[in-house]
C-alpha cells in the first residue's frame, strides 16, 4: 500500500515537472481579439484593434501607465514648469503659450538599425499640420505652431495655449521620416499610400519590443522581436493576434486551445467572460477592471429625423437602461448618465438623468410632428413612417443582445429601427469615420483620465471630404457653449475651477445628447493561468504598451 503510493506520487511529480517545463519552455502567445485594423497607421483612424496591436511595435513618447500616472516612454524626462523644460511664453500674435521640451533616449532605435532623431520630430509635425494628411488629431498639430529642434536628440514644441495638460504628447505618434517621406509627396494621396499600409513588413516603422512580421488581411498579425529594442528583451520569440469576430467563436477558439488568451480590450464582454468564469474558472485566470471606456449610440445629427432634439429625448427615455445593466451585466457595467465616468475626478453627479420613461418618450414624439400610428409605428403628417437605421460591429454578440433590446424598446414608443450590421474594419475605416452611417452607430469610446473631448464633442472637429475625415465628431455635433467650454478647459490650470467647467459640459451633453449614453465598460482579461505581467489600465492605452513585462510564470 505503502509503495503504491510513492509510486503514484513519483508519477504525478513527473508529470508536474514535465508541464512545468513545457509551461516554462512556451516561447509563442496567441491573442484573440474581435476586429482587424483598417489601417495600420498610428494616426489615420481610431481603432481599439490597432492600438492593441501597434503598441507592442512602437513606443509613444508619453502615456498614462496602470495607475493612471503621466509617464514618459520614449522621452527621457517628463517637462515640468518647476524643473524648467516647460516655460510659459507668448505666441506671435500675442497668446498665452507654452515651450515644452523632451530629450529622446538615447538608445533608441527604429526596427531597421536608423537612430530615432528629431528629424522624425520634424516629419511627425509636418504631416500633421498638412490639412490633406489625413491624419485624426487635428487640433493637436493646429496648436502646436512651431517645433525647434536643438541637436539629433533633444527637441522643443511650441503650442499656442497653455493647456492644464501640457506635458501630456500622447497623440503624437512619431513617424519615421527616412520610411514615410516618400509616401508623403503627395499629401492628398497619404493615406492610401503610407508604408504602414503598403509596407506593412518594413521593420523601419516599428520602434517598439516586437515588429510586424506578417499581416493576413482580416485573419491575424503575427509580430516577432525587435533586434533593435532597447528595453527589457520581451519573453515570447512570437506573438500572433488572431482575430475573430464573433465573440462566441472566439470563447470556442478559447477552449479548444487554438487561442491562449483573449484581450481585454476587445474580446468577450463582460457577460460572456461572468459566464464563462463560472465554467472554467479553474482553467483560466480571469480579471475584471472597471474603465474609461464608454458604450454609446452615435446620433447623425444631419438626419432630419434626430435633428430634433425632442426626438433625441425621446429615444432614451424610451430605454430600460438600468435592466440593462443588471440583467445583462449583473450591475458591474454601470448606466451611463454622460459622457464622463464616475471613476474620472471631473465627473458630476448632479447633472439631469433621464429615466426609463415610455409614456413620456412618446408624449415628446407627438410633439416632434410624429402622431400618428399605423401598425404600431409612428408617422408624421405626411405620411412618412417613423424608420431609422442602427449599426454596430457584426459578430460582438453581446452588442448584438443590447442592439436588439434598444430596438425592441424603440418599437414599444412607435420607432422602426432598422439592423444594418458590418464588419468593424468597414464600420471604423469608412461608414462612422466618413460620418456614412445615415442614424444611428453603436460603439465605444475608450479615453484617459480628465480626457478633453475637442476631438469627439468640438464642432472643429466633424469629418468630411475638405479636412481629409480628421477629427472624430462623428454625430456632426454643433454648439458654440460647448466649443467655448472646451477651449477654456484647456488652458485652465486651476483644477476646481476646471472641474466646474467640466460640470458645464456634462449639463450640455445630457440636454443635446448628440450620442445617447449606454453604459461604462467593465473589461473582462481571460488569460491562461501561467501568463503574468499582463496589468489592466482601464483607459485607452492598453496593456500591450509593457508587453515586455508579460511571461511565462
Amino acid at each position: 500500500m505503502t509503495a503504491r503510493f510513492g509510486l503514484s506520487a513519483v508519477v504525478a511529480c513527473l508529470i508536474l515537472g514535465l508541464a512545468g517545463a513545457a509551461q516554462a519552455a512556451k516561447d509563442d502567445l496567441v491573442i484573440g481579439i474581435t476586429q482587424f485594423p483598417s489601417t495600420f497607421h498610428p494616426s489615420i483612424d481610431a481603432m481599439a484593434a490597432k492600438s492593441y496591436v501597434l503598441a507592442m511595435t512602437r513606443r509613444p513618447f508619453t502615456t498614462f501607465d496602470a495607475h493612471w500616472k503621466l509617464v514618459c516612454l520614449l522621452c527621457t524626462e517628463l517637462p515640468a514648469i518647476e524643473n524648467g523644460l516647460a516655460k510659459p511664453e507668448r505666441t506671435p500674435d500675442g497668446k498665452r503659450g507654452i515651450a515644452v521640451t523632451y530629450t529622446i533616449r538615447p538608445d533608441a532605435f527604429w526596427g531597421d538599425g536608423v537612430p530615432v532623431t528629431t528629424k522624425d520630430v520634424l516629419f511627425t509635425w509636418e504631416v500633421g499640420r498638412n490639412p490633406k494628411s489625413g491624419l485624426t488629431n487635428i487640433e493637436l498639430y493646429r496648436s502646436l505652431y512651431k517645433v525647434d529642434a536643438a541637436d539629433d536628440k533633444t527637441f522643443t514644441l511650441h503650442f499656442d495655449k497653455l493647456s492644464f495638460d501640457y506635458a501630456a504628447i500622447n497623440d503624437f505618434d512619431l513617424l519615421p521620416a527616412h520610411v514615410e517621406k516618400a509616401p508623403f509627396a503627395n499629401p492628398a494621396e497619404y493615406r492610401h499610400r503610407t508604408a504602414f499600409d503598403t509596407d506593412t513588413l518594413n521593420e523601419g516603422l516599428y520602434l517598439g519590443p516586437y515588429v510586424i512580421a506578417e499581416v493576413k488581411a482580416g485573419s491575424h498579425v503575427v509580430l516577432e522581436p525587435n533586434p533593435r529594442w532597447w528595453g527589457p528583451k520581451p519573453h515570447f520569440r512570437r506573438i500572433v493576434a488572431r482575430v475573430i469576430e464573433n465573440t462566441a467563436a472566439l470563447e470556442a477558439n478559447l477552449l479548444s486551445g487554438s487561442i491562449d488568451m483573449i484581450a481585454g480590450e476587445l474580446g468577450l464582454t463582460l457577460d460572456q467572460a461572468l459566464a464563462l468564469e463560472k465554467r472554467q474558472g479553474g482553467r483560466f485566470a480571469f480579471l475584471y477592471k472597471p474603465s474609461l471606456v464608454y458604450e454609446h449610440v452615435d446620433l447623425n445629427l444631419d438626419n432630419p429625423i434626430l435633428a430634433d432634439k425632442r426626438v433625441r429625448h425621446a429615444l432614451i427615455h424610451a430605454l430600460d437602461r438600468e435592466a440593462i445593466s443588471k440583467q445583462l451585466f449583473a450591475g458591474r457595467q454601470p448606466v451611463a448618465h454622460t459622457s464622463v465616468n464616475p471613476l474620472d475626478e471631473v465627473y458630476a453627479d448632479d447633472v439631469p438623468r433621464y429615466p426609463y420613461d415610455p409614456k413620456r418618450a412618446v408624449q415628446l414624439l407627438a410633439e416632434a410632428g410624429w402622431d400618428r400610428t399605423r401598425n404600431g409605428i409612428r408617422s408624421n403628417a405626411k405620411g412618412e413612417p417613423l424608420t431609422l437605421e442602427i449599426i454596430t460591429t457584426a459578430g460582438n454578440r453581446t452588442r448584438e443582445l443590447v442592439q436588439q433590446v434598444l430596438q425592441s424598446q424603440w418599437r414599444q414608443v412607435g420607432i422602426d429601427v432598422r439592423i444594418r450590421n458590418q464588419p468593424a474594419r468597414v464600420m471604423f475605416g469608412q461608414s462612422v469615420t466618413q460620418r456614412q452611417f445615415p442614424g444611428m452607430a453603436m460603439y465605444a469610446w475608450m479615453s484617459s483620465p480628465e480626457n478633453v473631448p475637442r476631438t469627439t464633442l468640438h464642432s472643429a472637429h466633424i469629418p468630411s471630404p475638405a479636412n481629409g475625415y480628421s477629427g472624430q465628431n462623428y454625430p456632426g455635433f454643433r454648439d458654440a457653449e460647448m466649443d467655448d467650454l472646451i477651449d477654456r478647459i484647456e488652458v485652465e490650470l486651476d483644477f476646481e475651477k476646471r472641474k466646474a467647467l467640466w460640470r458645464r459640459l456634462q449639463e450640455i451633453y445630457v440636454e443635446e445628447l448628440p450620442a445617447i449614453p449606454l453604459f461604462f465598460r467593465a473589461d473582462a482579461f481571460v488569460l491562461p493561468r501561467w501568463l503574468k505581467g499582463v496589468e489592466p489600465t482601464g483607459h485607452q492605452y492598453p496593456t500591450t504598451l509593457w508587453v515586455e513585462n508579460w511571461h511565462p510564470g
